[in-house]
């Protein structure tokens, strides 16, 4: 169970590219913040924990170069939000940490991991619904060279999904990915024996995982964020219904077929996860409950008043 995050994309609610970019998907990767840093096994977490505020306030204004107004209403907003984190999400995280360290001594089947990752996608979902009120103050604040800055980041971004999953060679991209999930995984059981890594790296080679497509619906969905910043900037009193609308396109897609390979990733990656775990050691096991109990730990002390 500690290995959640080393399915391959798209196995979380990554259709347009990893939830990296701004406003409802791209804002929920700000909304999320704080469950992210749980499952991706951040070994400062508690230091990072304290400076998500103004990580996130950095990365928005990446995306939209925030003019002085805009910054103290986001400023406040992130405040607003990553206090409501901590004391709502949080320790509902750590019960999940304390459930996986119940999981991990044993084999455990797919459909177990689908059912850890329901639990995850509800912390999500339910951090992104409390940053769609923000978002939409801000969506309703953004200029037209706003607009064109936040375009011609959207273009770096699939720029950079290209050069990482699209133009090198296939076997060069299956490195690089099992790299990526082998770094993650390592960071809860120790170092893989070769036979694990090369599970893994069967495992990511048959995954349903096609980038082109998931190209194809960043696109769509890039081009979605910019008309509903524009139709809610036609229509203020629509704003926040509008974000939630985007927002719930990346997870019910209306692009014919994609819901259906987003649900075959899923899968994958929850029977992908399974045998990993499956093939760890009982030392590796153990590894993996002392590092989530830290990380509980570390939640329970984050979550407390003062």
């Amino acid at each position: 169970m500690s290995v959640l995050r080393a399915a391959d994309p798209p196995t979380l609610p990554q259709a347009g590219g990893g939830m990296r970019r701004i406003m409802a998907r791209h804002l929920g990767r700000l909304a999320v913040l704080g469950a992210a840093l749980v499952l991706a096994g951040c070994t400062a977490l508690r230091v990072v924990y304290h400076q998500a505020p103004s990580l996130s306030y950095w990365w928005i204004d990446g995306y939209a170069d925030l003019d002085s107004r805009q910054t103290a209403q986001v400023r406040a907003d992130l405040d607003a939000f990553f206090a409501w984190h901590r004391s709502e999400e949080l320790p509902r995280l750590a019960e999940l940490l304390r459930d996986w360290q119940r999981l991990a001594p044993n084999d455990i089947t797919a459909d177990q991991v689908c059912v850890q990752f329901d639990r995850v996608r509800g912390s999500l979902e339910r951090a992104a619904g409390e940053a769609a009120a923000p978002m939409s103050r801000l969506a309703l604040t953004l200029s037209p060279a706003q607009m064109e800055h936040l375009a011609r980041q959207q273009a770096k971004s699939n720029r950079e999904f290209e050069d990482d999953f699209i133009k090198p060679p296939p076997a060069k991209v299956l490195d690089r990915r099992t790299e990526r999930a082998q770094d993650r995984i390592e960071t809860f059981y120790g170092r893989l024996s070769d036979a694990q890594r090369q599970l893994l790296r069967q495992q990511l080679a048959a995954s349903p995982f096609d980038a082109p497509r998931t190209q194809q619906e960043r696109l769509a969905r890039q081009a979605d964020l910019q008309q509903t910043i524009r139709q809610a900037q036609a229509d203020p009193a629509s704003a926040r219904q509008r974000v939630v609308a985007h927002m719930n396109r990346f997870t019910d897609s209306p692009t014919p077929g994609y819901n259906d390979y987003l649900q075959a990733s899923i899968q994958h990656g929850c029977r992908q996860i399974a045998l990993i775990h499956n093939s760890t050691t009982a030392q590796q096991r153990q590894r993996a409950v002392t590092t989530l109990k830290q990380y509980e730990s570390d939640l329970r002390t984050l979550s407390s008043p003062g």
